[in-house]
């Protein structure tokens, strides 16, 4: 790979259209609407993932029916690379611009089918088959267009302002969650609980097709990238772009430290910041969803400058140290904020929990993940499965002998998988199941989530500019597409799933906080030792 000395303004190009600085808003705009609507779509279902719980998986244990939802949730990650393979190879070859208009026409359709979805009470498994396939379609979809996008405006941006000017298009993410919480939040507010349930939950889903509409209708007035459209006219385009993204050194070793040195740390520090708040503030602490949505919603509007501005900085100081920062306070905060989280928005809870120790003793206890028919739940995994969705932390300890599970609540031994009597005894040790809203600290809350979402403003804002710079413009999309889809997709993605899980097996709800801490520290390591600062290089290489 060679990197040219003395950047270049595209309008000084010899043989390529000029691009003004309206147009090159214009681009901004239009690609950034569009991604919106897709985040939004892939979105809708995450929010709902607590809700979707009970629709579309069997009744009887309610933190395993959390994980199949998230597991459902985590799938569309998991096939996220696969999209950036089909995708990219497509947009090297044949354009940016007609490759995301086949992934958000994917992406509608797939949220649009998951409106008209039936549910576990009607059809049985067929339903989770069903969604779980609508769901891969979404990933693949979403694979192949964050990509796209980003090498689009990146590819029509000016050279000085490339950092600032593709930050419009990772605050797209964000507005598409805060799309979904608002329109999820206004169906459910002016439909009862019941019709909700019923049908209401379909409104979000079905209105996507609307969304696609517009999307279309602005992408097919767009031009295809100049930058693009050079290589093309000068035969330089890559006849065989995955093999020489992944096979080709020293391709291939960008794509790798891509990946283990800024993708997958952003990708946990994003999902830690956003989803897993958002989940945790409902799912752990119990806060009423109506509150919840209102505070991210919060936490997303006060967030989403950090993004232009981390953007619009490393344009001045660099990419790289902004996202080695990143992911060093990350590793060194989140659990501390959580913590703090905690106190501000439950401290009952909090109270509760230092005066009052639980244990459960029992030795046939399981670590479930990805739930389904074949899942066999003892009567340790029932009493866990209690005190996880009640929010509390307990300690594991050996079993008694001759008893299957014992649940000690300060100095109150209950024997067996008695949830109601486990149930009375926390309520009479003073337990309560909701959050109080009038005990709420909302500055001190708002401030630990703003400070979250101001780490992913460090590594998210400059990371589109960052990957474009990094490959050739001729294998870019390819190149960029699968790293960055991995560790989101598969490191950002499985978070909810996997750290729901880690607090149940362990028994401490701020236990599934590890596995982003260890993944930003690799990250901060690696970028460290082995990757190198790109602003300033020519793209147009």
């Amino acid at each position: 790979m060679s990197y040219a000395t003395t950047p270049r303004e595209t309008e000084s190009v010899p043989g390529l259209r000029p691009i003004t600085r309206a147009e090159e808003r214009k681009v901004v705009f239009a690609s950034s609407l569009g991604t919106v609507f897709e985040w939004y779509d892939f979105y809708i279902f995450a929010t709902l993932a607590p809700f979707f719980a009970g629709l579309f998986f069997p009744k009887g244990n309610d933190t395993a029916a959390l994980l199949s939802a998230f597991a459902t949730y985590a799938v569309g990650f998991m096939v996220r690379p696969f999209g950036a393979l089909v995708f990219g190879r497509i947009g090297d070859l044949v354009g940016r611009k007609y490759t995301f208009l086949v992934t958000i026409l994917v992406m509608g359709l797939a949220t649009f089918g998951t409106g008209l979805m039936p549910t576990f009470a009607a059809v049985g498994w067929a339903s989770p088959i069903l969604l779980v396939a609508l769901r891969l379609l979404q990933g693949l979809a979403l694979g192949g267009e964050y990509g796209g996008a980003a090498t689009y405006v990146a590819e029509h941006a000016r050279p000085n302002a490339r950092g600032y000017t593709t930050s419009w298009i990772q605050i797209t993410a964000s507005f598409g969650l805060l799309l979904s919480l608002v329109i999820i939040y206004l169906c459910r507010e002016n439909f009862s609980s019941a019709d909700f349930t019923a049908w209401g939950w379909r409104i979000p889903f079905l209105v996507s097709l609307i969304l696609l509409v517009i999307s279309l209708y602005i992408r097919l007035k767009l031009n295809e990238s100049p930058v693009f459209l050079r290589i093309k006219e000068e035969g330089r385009r890559s006849h065989a772009p995955l093999t020489e993204s992944f096979f080709h050194y020293p391709n291939n070793k960008y794509v790798f430290l891509a990946l283990f040195g800024v993708c997958s740390g952003e990708g946990v520090i994003w999902y830690t910041g956003q989803f897993y708040a958002l989940f945790f503030l409902i799912i752990t602490l119990h806060l009423d969803y109506k509150l919840t949505y209102l505070m991210i919603s919060i936490q997303l509007i006060l967030g989403m400058p950090t993004l232009v501005f981390f953007g619009w900085l490393s344009d001045r100081i660099g990419r790289l140290k902004l996202m080695i920062a990143a992911c060093v306070l990350s590793a060194l905060t989140l659990i501390p904020l959580f913590h703090a989280l905690s106190s501000a928005v439950n401290p009952d809870l909090v109270a509760f929990q230092a005066a009052t120790p639980i244990t459960v003793a029992a030795d046939d206890c399981n670590f479930h993940v990805f739930v389904g028919p074949w899942s066999q739940f003892t009567a340790c995994d029932k009493v866990k499965d209690l005190l996880t969705k009640s929010g509390l932390s307990f300690k594991s300890v050996p079993a008694e002998p001759s008893k299957d599970v014992v649940t000690t609540i300060g100095t109150t031994a209950i024997e067996g998988a008695d949830i109601a009597k486990i149930s009375a005894t926390l309520a009479a040790a003073g337990y309560k199941p909701n959050a109080d809203p009038a005990k709420i600290n909302w500055p001190l809350a708002l401030l630990w989530l703003w400070i979250m979402f101001a780490y992913v403003g460090m590594v998210y804002g400059p990371i589109a500019a960052y990957l474009v710079e990094l490959f050739p413009a001729k294998i870019r999309y390819t190149s960029m597409s699968l790293p960055y889809h991995i560790g989101n997709g598969w490191f950002g993605g499985i978070l909810p799933l996997l750290a729901t899980a880690m607090v149940a097996w362990s028994g401490d709800i701020y236990y599934g906080l590890w596995f982003p801490i260890i993944v930003a520290a690799a990250n901060a390591v690696i970028a460290a030792l082995f990757l190198h600062e790109t602003k300033g290089v020519d793209i147009q290489a």
